[in-house]
């Protein structure tokens, strides 16, 4: 497992030995940065079930501005900061190692507002995915455009869009598909009178 572009480029990154994380292949964080590079550079980007961190320092690589990294099990979050570690990143890193929900919650407190979120939990913990796009949407934690993408098994069923996101775009390679979603106003605009 590797850095694809940007500054770290080419760098290796390390993963817990027998443990049963399944980070994002290289090939997927490829696809996934092809279809956000226009998005990445100065960004607010959050890394959920964040793992090794492999997609959030890829972001970092890329330019993002900062990076918000949420992972609980022990040997994938020191992965995470072994990774962070050896490429001399910094402060444009925060890790919560108390997990997703309560990293959103603390953003919330701090009025932050996130550009890309990315999530990727366990395949078949569907609770995962609906209650982190319910989160998303019941706190104002996405800025103007952000977005929300979710890696999930491509022989299932795509997460669910929930009121406040909708999903826009599905790319599938091998086992692993990402669906993209986008926020939706919660409220229609003022008409527009002419004459």
């Amino acid at each position: 497992m590797r850095i694809i572009a940007g500054k770290f480029g080419s760098q290796p990154l390390a993963a817990p030995k027998g443990w049963k994380t399944r980070p994002t292949s290289d090939r997927l964080r490829e696809t996934l940065f092809n279809v956000l590079s226009p998005r990445v550079q100065g960004a607010i980007f959050a890394d959920l079930y964040a793992g090794t961190g492999a997609a959030g320092i890829e972001a970092l690589s890329r330019g993002a501005r900062r990076v918000y990294f949420a992972e609980n099990a022990i040997p994938p979050l020191a992965a995470l900061r072994g990774n962070l570690t050896k490429l001399g990143i910094g402060p444009e890193a925060q890790v919560e190692a108390a997990g997703t929900l309560p990293l959103l919650r603390r953003l919330t407190q701090e009025g932050v507002q996130l550009d890309i979120v990315f999530l990727d939990p366990p395949y078949s913990d569907r609770r995962a995915y609906e209650d982190t796009l319910q989160l998303l949407t019941d706190q104002p934690l996405l800025g103007p455009g952000g977005i929300v993408i979710a890696e999930h098994s491509s022989r299932l069923r795509p997460p669910l869009g929930v009121a406040g996101l909708q999903p826009y775009r599905t790319l599938r390679q091998g086992e692993a598909a990402l669906t993209f979603f986008h926020g939706v106003p919660t409220e229609e605009p003022p008409p527009i009178f002419i004459g």
